[in-house]
């Protein structure tokens, strides 16, 4: 059998045992040695090529390996919806019984979730995603990473991720857990932000609340805000605000502070987490600098 007929039966590279024997290849286990030309990627499963498989022919035989009917799930559904996932694993969903191996990760579920076509391959919701790679972690830190990034792109919400988290309850501690943090603190850096603040014992802020100006025009809702001088703390993260519409509304947002007389002290979660003192210095010295002048005629709204 030419090789070039066998391609053209795989999928990208990828054939199943079933497949070659149905075209006459008996036993294509001796070419899957070390050495040789193919390679096995699952049990039943064969690569047609003895070089490193890409992502998609990692996941097409992961998907052949589990079976009809199968979908994506985890760290490597949420990378689909452009979602920072970590864990190498491959983590799909079956409606019926079936077996993993190595990295991939065989799961039965009843009901079958929906999906839709993500790149040719069928990929859960962003929220059921989420939740099945949090199921996988074991750091609050990276868990809570994750849900923040889903929430603040767009993919889902914190109820459709409770949902999600309600309605597939095995292994979910941790992400309602995270939930139940992010209803205090949207992300890991806010949480630092509120140690810190604590720990500097000044006035208390008030946190994600809504600043307008006399008139009633709204000019920002600040991570942290020191009403008694009038000044706005905001946790910047790079990895969330780095498409450039981001970028403009940053800066369009620091307009609006400047404009109100709004002193704004920015920080990025790394220097939060790494720097901690000299973080709380600089607090220190914008809140001294802010009490040193009029208190711009901006308040809360409750």
């Amino acid at each position: 059998m030419r090789i070039e007929r066998l391609r053209e039966r795989s999928d990208l590279g990828v054939i199943s045992i079933t497949t070659l024997r149905a075209l006459g290849v008996a036993n294509p286990w001796p070419k899957c040695r070390p050495g040789g030309p193919w390679q096995r990627m699952h049990p039943g499963v064969v690569l047609l090529h003895n070089g490193p498989p890409t992502r998609d022919q990692q996941l097409t035989a992961a998907l052949m390996r589990a079976g009809p009917g199968a979908v994506v799930t985890g760290a490597e559904a949420c990378r689909r919806h452009g979602l920072p996932a970590r864990g190498r694993e491959i983590h799909v969903l079956v409606p019926g019984s079936a077996r993993g191996s190595g990295a991939l990760v065989v799961e039965r579920a009843s009901p079958m979730p929906p999906s839709s076509d993500m790149g040719g391959f069928p990929v859960v919701s962003a929220a059921r995603a989420v939740v099945d790679a949090c199921r996988q972690l074991r750091s609050a830190d990276e868990a809570t990473a994750l849900v923040a990034a889903a929430i603040q792109k767009g993919r889902c919400t914190p109820e459709t991720l409770a949902l999600e988290a309600r309605t597939n309850r095995y292994g979910t501690k941790l992400v309602r857990e995270v939930l139940r943090e992010l209803g205090r603190a949207e992300s890991v850096a806010e949480r630092d932000a509120r140690r810190l603040s604590r720990k500097i014992g000044l006035t208390t802020p008030h946190w994600n609340a809504t600043i307008v100006d006399a008139d009633g025009v709204v000019i920002g809702r600040p991570d942290a805000w020191f009403d008694d001088v009038g000044l706005a703390w905001e946790i910047d993260s790079r990895a969330f605000h780095y498409e450039p519409q981001d970028y403009e509304r940053t800066l369009t947002r620091n307009s609006r502070y400047a404009a109100a007389g709004i002193l704004v002290v920015q920080t990025l979660p790394t220097r939060l987490r790494d720097c901690p003192e000299a973080v709380a210095r600089e607090l220190k010295k914008a809140h001294r600098a802010a009490a040193a002048r009029p208190r711009p005629p901006v308040q809360i709204v409750r």
